[in-house]
């Protein structure tokens, strides 16, 4: 039966996430149920709004007494929509988060289809499935990650101004890259594969040795009062205080470093190397744990494989803020719609002079998160009335719509996660 229901969703307590209410996590579980105790020395780093089995959502509804989202969706598949039901074999295709970074979050990249199913064949104990794992991140606050490779003229600016970055990728590669010209697109990705792999794959001794000599002149440079942007100081400073001795370090004088403003988003497609550093975001991606890492991270590290598969296509860090489109039929809606079939998420902003919303059916389930404002929900496939408010998650069958009556001054703030095939 078709069904529209409040979740109580999976809390991911990770180490580089942020503490006690410096989370927008834990903020929004505090908005969301007041008897939500927030402990003040825990990282509260995501919360997980699906149907993931190692976080699968609650369902908080009478009528379905003691059923996670998962449980539901297997055995009432007809509320997926019959396209998104058929094309994902009966499963919710995305996973819908809320991410608090406190610390930076891996160099890494997520393989195609192709690819995941290779290495899943090959090492299934790192890579668990044969899915690939396109992302996209919107900003809730001021955030900060790595996204893609630089244009070549930065990259070389870094590699004469940083001569420990230089004697890590080694005279002869350097001087590949700074002859490459822009009219071959060919050679330039060539002679940045090269230079890349060569820094990625250096001995530990080697790269322990070149770094801890960079940060001590950052560091005394810095000090003296001295400009250190030309050696991206401030930033190798705090990752290395994160992450001492990792060769990840290097990898921010290959890579963009994209700011975002609230409502601004990156979509991290296959083969995208990316790293979140700080901030907190909505996030969606296809249902898949297939992440390549290769630095900034205690977990398993695959650099042959990373360095194989990347896009070495540079471009500046503008070219990396993926757009939203705001709806013809609906002027509060902005869609952010990723070149893959497994998501797509809308920004709901209503404005305080709209008291009666409608958020429309779509051909496709839908979670719905409420970021700010207060409204009283009613569906026809509702079992009653649903308060929400900041920090309310609903999930909405396939061609059910939702009536909002708002009850707060400011308007309203949402996000909502579908499959629009």
């Amino acid at each position: 039966p078709p069904a529209v229901f409040p979740l109580s969703c999976a809390v991911q307590s990770y180490s580089w996430g942020k503490l006690g209410l410096e989370s927008e996590v834990a903020r929004l579980l505090a908005s969301g149920d007041p008897q939500f105790c927030v402990q003040p020395n825990r990282p509260y780093a995501e919360l997980w709004m699906g149907a993931h089995p190692r976080g699968d959502a609650v369902i908080l509804d009478n009528r379905i007494p003691q059923k996670t989202l998962g449980q539901w969706i297997a055995e009432n598949p007809a509320c997926l929509g019959t396209k998104v039901r058929d094309a994902f074999q009966g499963s919710l295709p995305f996973l819908f988060k809320v991410l608090s970074v406190n610390t930076a979050l891996s160099i890494q990249a997520h393989p195609n289809k192709e690819l995941a199913a290779k290495l899943h064949a090959q090492f299934p104990q790192h890579y668990p499935d044969a899915n690939h794992k396109p992302e996209m991140a919107i900003a809730l606050t001021p955030f900060e990650g790595l996204c893609g490779f630089r244009p070549v003229e930065e990259i070389v600016a870094f590699l004469q101004s940083v001569p420990e970055l230089r004697a890590l990728v080694g005279e002869v590669a350097a001087e590949q890259l700074e002859r490459s010209g822009s009219d071959d697109p060919r050679g330039v990705s060539a002679a940045l594969r090269v230079c890349f792999t060569r820094l990625m794959k250096c001995e530990k001794k080697v790269f322990v040795e070149q770094l801890n000599t960079l940060v001590k002149r950052i560091s005394q440079e810095a000090a003296e009062g001295k400009e250190t942007s030309g050696s991206n100081g401030d930033l190798l400073l705090w990752l290395h205080s994160q992450y001492p001795g990792d060769i990840g370090c290097f990898a921010i004088y290959f890579l963009n470093l994209v700011r975002l403003e609230p409502g601004e988003a990156m979509f991290l497609g296959a083969n995208e190397p990316h790293a979140y550093l700080h901030g907190d975001c909505v996030e969606c991606m296809a249902c898949s744990d297939n992440t390549v890492r290769a630095g900034l991270t205690p977990k398993f590290i695959d650099v042959l494989t990373l360095c194989e598969m990347l896009n070495y296509t540079p471009a500046p860090s503008s070219s990396k803020i993926f757009p939203a489109v705001q709806s013809q039929l609906d002027p509060c809606v902005y869609l952010y719609d990723p070149p893959v079939p497994d998501f797509a998420i809308m920004r709901i902003e209503i404005p305080s002079s709209i008291k009666l919303y409608l958020i429309s059916a779509v051909d496709s389930a839908s979670i719905l998160l409420v970021i700010q404002g207060t409204a009283m929900g009613t569906s026809t496939a509702a079992g009653s009335e649903m308060t929400l408010r900041r920090g309310s998650v609903l999930f909405i069958s396939a061609n059910e719509s939702v009536s909002l009556q708002l009850s707060a001054p400011d308007g309203m703030l949402l996000f909502r996660a579908c499959c629009l095939l």
